[in-house]
Order: C-alpha cells, then sequence, then structure tokens
C-alpha cells in the first residue's frame, strides 16, 4: 500500500494548514493523531523538543527544557505538528517540571492509548540546579506494562555526565 488515502488521514487538520493559531495557554485539544499502518509491529517513535517552555507556578519566571517523548504505538499515532502546537500551549502554563512531564504523557495516553510511553524532562538549572523529570506508562496486562515497571526502577542507574546545558 502507497501512501495514505483520506480516510487514513481523517482528523489530521493541522498539517499543511498555513494559518494555524498559535495558542500560548495549556491546550490539550489541539493534539491530533493518525492510523498506524504497522499495528501488528512493536517499534519506538521518538521526539525530541529542545524548545520547551512553561512558566514557575509561583515566580512566573521561564523554565527552559528538553523534553524527550519515546512511544510503542498501538493503533494510533500522535501527528507531529499537533504536538508541536501542544508544547508551545505550555509556554504561560505555570506549573512545577514533574507536573508538566506527568501532564505531557496523561495526554498522550488519552490521545493514542499507546503500548507504551515514557516522558523526560530535562530543564536548564535556575538557581545552579536542573530537575530532570522523567514518568512512563505500558499498557495494562501487556509485556509493556511490566517493560515500564523495569525502565522506571533503572532509569538513572547510569546518570549522565552533565557538563553545561
Amino acid at each position: 500500500m502507497d501512501g495514505r488515502d483520506e480516510k487514513e488521514l481523517e482528523g489530521v487538520t493541522l498539517l499543511g494548514d498555513q494559518g494555524v493559531k498559535y495558542n500560548y495557554d495549556y491546550d490539550p485539544e489541539v493534539l491530533e493523531c493518525f492510523m498506524n499502518k504497522h499495528s501488528e509491529n512493536d517499534y519506538f517513535v521518538k521526539f525530541n523538543c529542545p524548545e520547551f517552555t512553561s512558566l514557575c507556578p509561583k515566580t512566573g519566571q521561564p523554565d527552559f527544557a528538553t523534553i524527550y517523548i519515546s512511544y510503542v504505538p498501538d493503533e494510533t499515532l500522535v501527528e507531529s505538528k499537533s504536538l508541536k502546537l501542544y508544547l508551545l500551549s505550555f509556554r504561560n502554563h505555570g506549573d512545577f517540571h514533574e507536573d508538566c512531564i506527568n501532564i505531557i504523557m496523561k495526554d498522550l495516553i488519552k490521545l493514542m492509548n499507546p503500548k507504551y510511553i515514557e516522558v523526560w524532562g530535562k530543564f536548564t538549572p535556575r538557581g545552579g540546579i536542573s530537575i530532570d523529570p522523567y514518568c512512563n506508562y505500558g499498557k495494562e496486562g501487556t509485556k509493556w506494562e511490566k517493560t515500564a515497571e523495569k525502565r522506571l526502577m533503572w532509569h538513572d542507574m547510569y546518570p549522565e555526565t552533565i557538563d553545561n546545558r
């Protein structure tokens, strides 16, 4: 099967739209998905988002991070332009780093119901300390449920060397 037909692209409205309005207030409704033509395969999709920003809920100061999203899709995949717009919608959102990462994961689970997903935020230091929250999820009753548990337990056993973000 070559390419995608119109039925497979139902619900994808933002891709190719030059008139998209940018929303800087948290908006999970902007997320869109499309059919996974290879749902019988287990494979990872990874997004690296180096320009994520949100606001500290206490001071209103901006927080900057690289967000890593890796998932094993089931029946649908997230459309990347909608994901970019969604992540941009955190620009004026005031929440702690840990909250942002968990919200992103839960919104993507709600959208796609993936077999497995993990979200890792590597925030730049403020006040001399960086915070790097990580969360994951594996679909209940599948091998991915055990994978999530194992990856969480072993997630940071070999921490990276951080020179200067």
